[in-house]
């Protein structure tokens, strides 16, 4: 049995990493390891912070230790952590890394907690080279990743990216695993019977916060194909603007498109993302650029079919033709990825996603960290 440690967001903070990092303790837990979650006291300062809010209304997962210890812009929190953590000598530490901004919290932490010659620091790399570029980007995340002494990414784009900071240092690419803890799936007539949406209308799905590099804009303007308009098929967008929505409304103004659209664009709490997946027909991604995404494993997991464009790391994560479709990242390419996802239907796909989903277990994500530090099983 190992004592692991795993920093980064958890409850009472929102989103997929708290939802990834308390999924990944509980399986580390399943394995006969002890396991917790060391996260932020305070993540991100309101000014860098561009939803409405960062925390949840919803309870703390049973059976898991999270403690809010870390606050991300105080040094002096930074060195009491990570002395902290190394007087407590756990044998692994799991850290996430998907901002170059927490690269000198995180970097100076792991530092500390090095002192102890005892225990290992395993970074599961979200993103290397960030979506949207600022000043110290490389600085912070160069800092970060000469603490750590191994590395998990979910795609071969971002292991690219790490090593062009890291060439020697053991790394693994493990599939992003399904996310199972939003429960089971359920009718597509009973989830639209909860959203109040009609059960004969074709609906596609874009899910998740809503920002400039995941493609909405293309998408809206896809919606605006006479093709689309003419097969009366919809488009659902649930998650919230992470940057001024007026831009957004303006364009589906200018496009003449919102009788196309439902508009869910508020955060979606855990306990109602089931409704939005099984409501769908089809899950889109229209992302400009991408390493991985959570919504492929979403998708996966509530056997809906993918539209994704070819970009970064989504294609790879999608059979053409099997589990969904590959289309290059332009309004015409994307509105004749739909059609064509409609041609072949619904069922076309779900054998192909029941097989295809196998490969993507939270076994093997903790299989991978004991492999890296030496106590594989």
């Amino acid at each position: 049995m190992s004592k692991v440690i795993i920093i980064g967001p958890g409850h009472p903070l929102r989103g997929g990493l708290a939802t990834f990092n308390q999924r990944l303790a509980k399986e580390f837990i399943a394995s006969g390891h002890e396991c917790s979650i060391c996260s932020f006291s305070l993540q991100y300062p309101s000014i860098f912070f561009p939803g409405k809010s960062q925390y949840t209304d919803e309870p703390a997962p049973e059976g898991l230790v999270i403690r809010s210890l870390v606050n991300s812009i105080n040094p002096l929190n930074w060195i009491s952590v990570g002395n902290k953590l190394r007087n407590e000598k756990p044998d692994i530490i799991v850290v996430r890394f998907w901002i170059p901004l927490m690269g000198p919290a995180l970097g100076t932490i792991l530092r500390r907690v090095k002192k102890n010659k005892h225990t290992k620091i395993i970074c599961i790399a979200d993103n290397v080279i960030p979506h949207e570029h600022r000043p110290g980007d490389t600085t912070f995340t160069s800092y970060f990743l000469k603490s750590c002494d191994a590395f998990i990414t979910m795609s071969e784009k971002v292991m690219a990216d790490l090593r062009l900071f890291q060439k020697s240092k053991p790394g693994k690419i493990v599939q992003h695993p399904l996310y199972d803890n939003f429960g089971s799936p359920i009718s597509k007539d009973a989830a639209r019977e909860k959203l109040k949406i009609k059960n004969e209308e074709l609906i596609i799905l874009f899910f998740g916060f809503i920002r400039h590099y995941k493609g909405l804009d293309i998408l809206l303007h896809a919606m605006a194909d006479e093709r689309i308009k003419k097969a009366g098929i919809k488009l659902m967008i649930a998650g919230e603007f992470y940057e001024d929505k007026r831009q957004y409304l303006d364009l589906i103004d200018q496009l003449k498109i919102k009788d196309q659209l439902i508009l869910r664009t508020d955060f979606i709490p855990d306990s109602e993302v089931r409704y939005y997946l099984c409501a769908a027909d089809a899950v889109i991604q229209p992302y400009r650029n991408a390493t991985q995404s959570g919504v492929t494993p979403l998708a996966y997991h509530f056997e809906k079919p993918m539209v994704v464009t070819n970009v970064g790391g989504l294609a790879s994560l999608v059979p053409h033709e099997k589990v969904g479709l590959i289309a290059e990242p332009t309004p015409q390419a994307i509105a004749d990825a739909i059609l064509r996802f409609y041609q072949l239907g619904e069922n076309y796909f779900i054998p192909h996603l029941r097989t295809e989903k196998q490969k993507y277990s939270w076994a093997n994500l903790v299989n991978a960290v004991l492999i890296l530090v030496g106590r594989e099983k």
